[in-house]
């Protein structure tokens, strides 16, 4: 795998687990937050997966973050 796609990678997964964080400090399942959002928990769930990489667009990753209220840049902080 090329630099520049471990990169990526890095951001997918980064991206994951910063919706799951947010997600669970605000006590929502899943399930919860795919209903609100309006997306398959199954496509949330691979979004949160830490061993895939699930495409996700910007208006997904905008719903997520209002439907957590929170900024959208919260899920793109990498430390």
């Amino acid at each position: 795998m090329g630099e520049k796609n471990e990169k990526r990678t890095n951001y997918y997964v980064r991206l994951g687990l910063n919706i799951a964080l947010q997600r669970k400090l605000k006590k929502m399942t899943q399930a919860d937050l795919a209903d609100k959002i309006g997306i398959s928990r199954t496509h949330l769930s691979n979004i949160e997966a830490m061993n895939t990489v699930t495409s996700v667009s910007l208006d997904v990753i905008f719903d997520i973050a209002r439907a957590l209220e929170i900024e959208p840049d919260v899920l793109f902080k990498m430390s």
